[in-house]
């Protein structure tokens, strides 16, 4: 990809609403553009990250027998009665008429959606379990959206949810998804901790919640210092200095920015939803549910917020917009243009990369590449007359000269 096609407007100066690193950063590297207070354009390089998490989480998601579809954003106001949550849903829940004065609403979640699809369908225990899931864009009229992709209005997400005939398969499912959860976290780059929570608004018996901590995180993580208990604070109630119920020990806090979380909802929505099937021995029963949800906007947050420094951001592995970013300090003798443009065709045969091609002083490049955050930096100076590049790993900071001829071999180290 050239640079001049590749849409990255980045500035020199932060938004004026942005409070926190990574939202300061998301909009100086040209990744998102505010439209209306929690709403966001996603702009190309920040699409090109959120496809690779998508990516990341379709792999562990179908690798464990789970199935995508896609659901409907806009959803009739008779489901979420069947459920009662029209009435019990406060009003971050977006809600409009047709032009026939009948109710919708724009999904915050899809509980009552999820479960209007199956339930005509699975009617015997031999039917199931099924674990289907969604990547979509959300909805909720936060009363104060802040600090960028954090708290927004509108957001995208992965949502899953589980379909059992007992217990004992929901605790299977359940732990499953803990398992894919932790290994999608560790993919994308960030630390996580798994602390219990509230069901809030979803409802069911069981939650937890996956937190990256955070010093600009909304929640508050009670946590002990002795083992590995951990809850949200509002769920708890425990403060820095008490005892741990588990085990004894002292209790400590921290913020945390909250990325995923996942409940048993038990029976909730298939009762009130007459969502029913015949089990082994005959008998009429509700369905046991689970769902499971990772905000992939937010996990884009939570990268940059713990990925960058300040110049700009430092893409972990699995989630680089590009392979190289290869920058020219010129480009503009024709003859030299020629001679950069065969060595981008030759590393774009074996990676991803973005050449920049843009008539811009050698400082305003550099400056653009840190914000960009690509880790793998390939500059061709004044020693490329000598057949000479300058290959820089902004993850160890180090540079060093390579010989042209030595470049795919040095890039194969690295990437």
């Amino acid at each position: 990809m050239k640079q001049r096609m590749f849409f990255v407007p980045t500035l020199k100066e932060a938004p004026k609403d942005a409070e926190v690193k990574s939202h300061k950063l998301m909009g100086r590297a040209g990744l998102i553009k505010q439209l209306a207070a929690g709403i966001y354009t996603y702009l190309p390089l920040a699409q090109r990250v959120i496809r690779k998490i998508e990516t990341i989480v379709r792999e562990e998601l179908d690798s464990r027998g789970c199935s995508e579809m896609l659901m409907p954003a806009l959803q009739p106001r008779d489901i979420w009665d069947e459920s009662g949550r029209w009435a019990e849903y406060g009003p971050e829940l977006m809600r409009l008429k047709d032009r026939k004065e009948r109710d919708f609403c724009l999904g915050p979640t899809h509980e009552e959606v999820i479960t209007a699809a199956v339930r005509e369908y699975v009617n015997s225990y031999k039917k199931l379990p099924l674990a289907l899931y969604q990547i979509q864009t959300k909805f909720r009229d936060e009363m104060r959206p802040r600090f960028g992709l954090m708290r927004g209005r509108e957001f995208i997400m992965k949502d899953l949810y589980t379909f059992s005939e007992n217990g004992e398969d929901l605790d299977y499912w359940y732990n499953l998804m803990k398992e894919a959860y932790t290994r999608v976290f560790e993919r994308v780059g960030l630390s996580t901790r798994i602390v219990s929570s509230d069901v809030g608004q979803i409802g069911g018996d069981t939650a937890d919640e996956f937190m990256v901590m955070s010093e600009v995180g909304e929640d508050t993580i009670t946590y002990c210092t002795s083992c590995a208990y951990a809850t949200n604070q509002e769920f708890s109630g425990l403060k820095a200095g008490d005892t741990c119920p588990e085990c004894g020990g002292t209790i400590a806090t921290a913020k945390g920015i909250e990325v995923g979380n996942i409940f048993k909802l038990g029976t909730k929505y298939s009762e009130s939803m007459n969502a029913t099937f015949t089990d082994r021995d005959g008998k009429l029963k509700p369905i046991i549910m689970g769902c499971y949800g990772l905000g992939i906007s937010r996990t884009l947050m939570a990268i940059v917020e713990q990925h960058s420094n300040d110049d700009g951001i430092v893409w972990p592995e699995e989630v680089r917009p590009f392979d190289v970013h290869i920058v020219p300090v010129q480009y503009k003798d024709e003859e030299h243009i020629n001679k950069v443009n065969a060595l981008y065709e030759n590393l774009r045969s074996r990676y991803d990369c973005l050449l920049d091609d843009r008539d811009e002083r050698a400082g305003v490049k550099f400056k653009d590449a840190d914000l960009i955050g690509v880790p793998i930096r390939v500059v061709i100076g004044k020693g490329f007359a000598d057949g000479v590049v300058e290959l820089i790993d902004r993850r160890t900071n180090e540079t060093r000269e390579i010989p042209v001829e030595g470049l795919v071999e040095a890039l194969s180290s690295l990437i």
